[in-house]
């Protein structure tokens, strides 16, 4: 099953990734936010950069998933 995602980057090396339409507020805390491209997300893919199921894991628990350097960091920046 495909996902479209929405991916931003922030301050440095951050980046989020959230379902497409899904209204979740970015953290301020590594703001500003640019909006960066979009994707269509299915588990098993390989996407540089981007570690799918875990991010598509995230997105189900929290409705994001942020990384910074591509080291997921989504529990520390949402809470």
């Amino acid at each position: 099953m495909l996902v479209k995602v929405e991916l931003f980057r922030g301050r440095d090396r951050v980046f989020a990734v959230l379902a497409s339409g899904s209204g979740i507020v970015l953290p301020e805390a590594y703001g500003p936010w640019t909006s960066f491209k979009s994707l269509d997300l299915a588990r098993g893919q390989i996407q540089p950069g981007l570690a799918v199921d875990e991010c598509l894991d995230d997105i189900e628990r929290f409705g994001i998933h942020v990384t910074d350097a591509h080291v997921r960091i989504t529990e520390e920046a949402i809470g």
